[in-house]
């Protein structure tokens, strides 16, 4: 896996204060992409463990209530294990939230046991390609009224798509 940046504290993508990994390569090629430069598979840095380790500790500061994992295309990070044991451990050692943003729906995610293996860690998914016809600066943590923030956990026990109450506490 490759990645472009980490933020350590970020407020900008998700509730609260939260700690963000930005990967790199997608080749959805949405129109008006926001991450254009995020797109090649080959930019950005190699991760590491000693990544894999710096990003678990600033989760695990108290000011941090989840994670963020947006990119590029993170359900296209699945040419090796590093997402899904980085997810894994954030849940195990942290039990915090994981909120991911895909440019697939969470039906094509769900066709596919390697992209399916990311999910399973993952609370909030922001699922749909950004349609630039149907860009809304108003909507929270979404760009495009096609995009939907999925309560991965609620949606996977009842069959069912069920969305993100932004009431809840986190």
């Amino acid at each position: 896996m490759r990645y472009e940046k980490i933020r350590k504290f970020d407020v900008s993508n998700a509730p609260g204060v939260r700690s963000t990994l930005f990967v790199t390569g997608c080749t959805h090629d949405c129109k008006g992409c926001f991450n254009k430069e995020l797109q090649d598979f080959g930019a950005g840095k190699v991760w590491t463990q000693e990544d894999e380790d710096n990003f678990v500790s600033y989760v695990k500061n108290d000011n941090v209530v989840g994670v963020n994992i947006l990119g590029g295309e993170p359900m296209q990070q699945v040419m090796d294990d590093c997402l899904p044991n980085l997810l894994k451990r954030v849940k195990e050692e942290t039990g915090k939230s994981i909120w991911l943003w895909s440019g697939y729906l969470l039906e094509q995610i769900l066709e596919d046991e390697k992209r399916r293996k990311i999910l399973e860690y993952v609370d909030v998914l922001v699922d749909g390609r950004f349609e630039i016809d149907k860009r809304n600066i108003n909507l929270k943590y979404r760009g495009s009224e096609n995009q939907r923030v999925i309560d991965v956990k609620k949606t996977l026990m009842s069959d069912s798509v069920v969305l993100y109450d932004f009431e809840e506490i986190l």
